[in-house]
């Protein structure tokens, strides 16, 4: 008899400035406020406050950065170029904002959080979580675009291995209600199929748009949305991954891939 997958914490992925590209690490802290430690920690913003993001500046999507965490160095460069520029995130943050106003053509600034970071949805800061299985058939639904091209688009935190597709819609229920599971030592709260933006129709290196891609997907989601998944969370199907909290009383502890995931 052959034994089923266990779903297990297959890649950690955070994103240190907002909109940027992502980190995969082997292991990250989660902190009180339920945020993994350097997910979006830092966030460009305009002369007027408003985030300096995919959903409002395509530009965003042509910039390359990596990141060196433990020296806290970003490395950043445009889409088909070799020319890098290094910058220290706190030392030499007037030089960074200044080469980031230049690339958009208006004043910006670098904000930190170093307790929450700055998430999409401020009542569900915890780590988006999706499965590997679920990624790859969205990518199937969509001939030229790979597994990792989907990945970059979505920008998850979590990925699950060990699953069947869309298992991660067995992670929230009905509204006004959360559901447990458990990553390793650290309990998380299921909150709700997390609502997509323009980003996810746009390709991910480029910011060039695909203007059906949303069509496609909508259809796609519905039609492979699976049977006992609470119908009443889905006002529309463009959404997907699940946002979540931590309980009140959980100890923030150290998520590691390969770590166990159970629905409690």
């Amino acid at each position: 008899m052959v034994q089923a997958p266990t779903p297990h914490l297959a890649q950690i992925l955070v994103f240190p400035i907002k909109s940027l590209d992502g980190v995969s690490l082997p292991a990250v802290k989660v902190l009180e406020s339920g945020a993994l430690r350097g997910d979006r920690e830092f966030v460009i913003v305009d002369g007027d406050g408003n985030y300096v993001n995919g959903k409002r500046h395509a530009a965003v999507h042509r910039l390359r950065s990596t990141f060196d965490l433990k020296a806290r160095m970003v490395a950043l460069r445009l889409e088909g170029s070799t020319e890098t520029v290094h910058f220290h995130l706190e030392g030499d943050r007037v030089a960074l904002e200044a080469w980031l106003s230049e690339y958009f053509g208006f004043s910006v600034r670098l904000l930190q959080n170093l307790e929450v970071g700055f998430p999409d949805d401020t009542r569900s800061p915890g780590p988006t979580v999706i499965s590997t299985a679920t990624l790859s058939a969205v990518a199937d639904w969509f001939p030229g675009l790979s597994l990792e091209a989907i990945r970059r688009r979505f920008r998850t935190n979590l990925e699950i291995g060990g699953t069947e597709p869309f298992w991660e819609d067995g992670l929230f229920g009905e509204a006004d209600t959360t559901l447990p599971f458990q990553v390793g030592e650290v309990r998380f709260e299921g909150v709700n199929p997390c609502q997509r933006c323009v980003v996810v129709t746009r390709d991910a290196t480029s910011g060039q748009a695909d203007p059906g891609f949303q069509k496609v997907f909508v259809t796609n989601r519905k039609k492979h949305l699976p049977a006992w998944a609470p119908t009443s969370r889905f006002n529309h199907f463009f959404r997907l991954a699940v946002n979540t909290r931590i309980p009140p009383s959980t100890t923030p502890g150290l998520l590691r891939t390969g770590n166990t995931v159970r629905l409690l």
